[in-house]
């Protein structure tokens, strides 16, 4: 009796200490993004004690070019952040317009139509493809998208300037459609059979299955593909560095050359910098805003689920 009784208490006690184990390591996430969200906070306040949150938000020009002696011509920098969000959004746009219904186009043929031998030839074609670093699609882009792109603009009589949004959206696009593709691939699968055999008892085609019974009850899952795709793309520097250059321009011209958050938080922080300038601290200010963003694609991604799961059931 006594025996039992030891083995229980020795059970729990090793219950208790993976419990215990497991609640550490999932707070190490919540500490790692405190610690990210408190170090950008205590510099981006910083920041706007020099340069009111106004201009930073809603100013149209981006020059963070401050003088280093106060008699030096551009002693004062302009930096209006609007430039960085549209050039943002603008490449985002174009590279979620292409890779979106080729990811999902690919991840209906895999799950709904491939044969296994086709399958297990595209599948794993599609992971080399995800893999491929991405300073290899700047060189695409730069090298083979943007040249064509030029080609194609000057003879149509446009003026395409030679690092250009399209360029790099077409790039950024092409990297991301693996990740879409096998995320919605996986969701896809895991739809119940039932579902699709009771569609089709109903009558139904296969191809009105997937698109009334199949994508319905898969929605939840591919909107988080395609939240990590955007984030991807909202997060990419390489790409854009290469293919659309670091030029901060106003503007919704896909030819014309733009730059991103990320590409300007990255130039900003390069070198040996010394924490006390607005043009350094900046950087710290885009990384905020660009948390925010994220943060707000997250929220409306757990609503639209939400919503189609409430729908659903």
């Amino acid at each position: 009796m006594d025996k039992l009784i030891g083995t229980r208490t020795g059970r729990r006690t090793g219950e208790r200490l993976v419990v215990a184990v497991l609640v550490a390591s999932s707070l190490v996430a919540v500490a790692v993004t405190i610690g990210i969200v408190f170090s950008l906070a205590v510099e981006t306040v910083r920041f706007f004690a020099r340069v009111p949150v106004s201009e930073f938000l809603f100013g149209l020009q981006w020059s963070p070019q401050t003088a280093i002696r106060a008699d030096q011509v551009g002693g004062s920098g302009s930096f209006g952040a609007v430039p960085l969000i549209t050039g943002t959004l603008l490449i985002s746009a174009i590279a979620m317009a292409v890779a979106t219904p080729l990811g999902l186009a690919s991840a209906v043929y895999l799950a709904e139509y491939a044969r296994p031998r086709s399958r297990a030839l595209i599948k794993p074609v599609l992971e080399i493809l995800a893999g491929i670093p991405t300073v290899v699609y700047g060189f695409f882009a730069a090298l083979m998208i943007a040249p064509v792109i030029r080609m194609v603009g000057t003879g149509a009589g446009l003026e395409v300037a030679s690092e250009s949004a399209l360029a790099a959206g077409l790039a950024m696009g092409i990297m991301i459609v693996p990740l879409i593709s096998s995320l919605s691939d996986d969701v896809i699968n895991s739809v119940p059979q039932s579902l699709r055999d009771a569609s089709y008892g109903m009558g139904a085609t296969q191809s009105e299955t997937i698109r009334k019974v199949v994508l319905p009850a898969a929605i939840p899952g591919i909107a988080g593909s395609l939240l990590l795709a955007a984030s991807t793309a909202i997060g990419e520097t390489m790409i854009v560095v290469m293919a659309a250059g670091m030029a901060a321009n106003l503007t919704a011209n896909p030819l014309e050359a733009v730059t991103t958050i990320t590409v300007q938080i990255v130039a900003l922080l390069t070198g040996d910098q010394e924490f006390d300038s607005a043009k350094t601290l900046s950087a710290f200010a885009l990384g905020m805003l660009l948390f925010a963003v994220t943060l707000a694609l997250n929220v409306i991604a757990q609503k639209i689920v939400r919503h189609f799961k409430e729908q659903y059931d």
